[in-house]
């Protein structure tokens, strides 16, 4: 689940349903929410907290950098974990006819409308945006089909929030650091708390149509991941180099050299390029620069690698729904 809250395209929750832990985790957060204290449930959380910490804080920094590098294959792979899931609900929805299609459709569409009616929006990193994003992401994570870095992603705060999370940025700005993750793990526990009660409700009361709508969020999460897309401005895209411009940009007297070595830019980057280019701008409208995206012709070398990725991370999430199930020990 760590891995999979990490990576724009994935639901965590959709790990969760694979390996037969789905009701538990939402029962177990539910019941801790409304303070119904179990010894059963916190050796469960433990055990589970424990693995999605080792991965939070030991993947975070290089998948961002894989993101922001290797964008396109990692979409690929992104949109074949989240495909990978697809049977694990599709099995809980059967037979999809008549008015069974319905929710599928309903999802289907509700996503749509979120991946392309905020696409290009951009969040002011303030404290009750901060809290608010928390919430709504953090939430998703235990909705299989929808993925919490995703919805960062499409916020614009993907980088923001999981470079945060980073060793370097935790050692190296820690201030900053905490600033971002404190409002946001606020946000996600108050998220996680509610949806987890709703959810719960909803699934044992209207469990078929409650999973076709899941059905169709799941497939709707890949919409906004087409794979060949890439960066209008590939250095800014980069979030040392965002910030050295930003500097420089708010002090024009800072010494160039000291900004560069303070931020370990590579002498190939062009700061003073950058500079001129970027004047006049705030550290927003940086941002807002620096995630505009632009499809590109894949070559077919690029969109066989690319299918041959897809495939592999469709077979990633399959491994893992075919792993025994873990019994309750409710």
């Amino acid at each position: 689940m760590g891995f999979a809250n990490l990576v724009p395209g994935i639901s965590g929750g959709t790990m969760i349903l694979a390996v037969g832990l789905y009701d538990r985790f939402v029962g177990v957060i539910a019941n801790l929410s409304r303070l119904r204290i179990v010894r059963a449930d916190l050796r469960f959380l433990l055990v589970f907290g424990a693995g999605a910490a080792l991965a939070l804080a030991s993947l975070s920094g290089l998948l961002v950098g894989l993101v922001s590098s290797h964008r396109w294959l990692m979409y690929s792979l992104f949109v074949g974990m989240t495909l990978g899931g697809v049977p694990q609900i599709l099995s809980k929805v059967r037979p999809l006819r008549g008015a069974g299609l319905g929710f599928p459709l309903l999802g289907l569409g509700l996503m749509a409308w979120l991946v392309f009616g905020l696409t290009g929006v951009s969040v002011p990193e303030t404290v009750f945006a901060l809290v608010l994003v928390g919430a709504i992401a953090a939430s998703s994570m235990i909705l299989p089909g929808i993925s919490g870095s995703y919805l960062l992603l499409l916020f614009g705060l993907y980088e923001t929030v999981i470079g945060s999370l980073s060793r370097q940025e935790l050692m190296g700005n820690t201030g900053e650091a905490l600033g971002i993750l404190i409002p946001v793990a606020l946000g996600a526990a108050l998220g996680i708390a509610l949806l987890s009660n709703v959810l719960k409700a909803l699934l044992e009361r209207a469990p078929r149509p409650m999973h076709g709508l899941l059905l169709g969020l799941m497939l709707g999460s890949v919409l906004g991941l087409y794979p060949f897309q890439q960066p209008v401005h590939p250095w800014l895209s980069q979030k040392p180099v965002r910030k050295a411009v930003a500097e420089c940009l708010a002090d024009p007297a800072l010494d160039q050299a000291e900004v560069r070595e303070q931020w370990g830019l590579a002498p190939e980057v062009p700061l003073q390029d950058l500079l001129a280019d970027c004047e006049g701008l705030g550290a927003g409208e940086l941002k807002t620069k620096a995630e505009t995206l632009e499809r590109f012709s894949p070559t077919v070398s690029q969109v066989l690698l690319a299918l041959l990725v897809l495939a592999s991370g469709l077979g990633i999430t399959r491994f893992v729904s075919r792993a025994p199930s873990v019994p309750s020990r409710d």
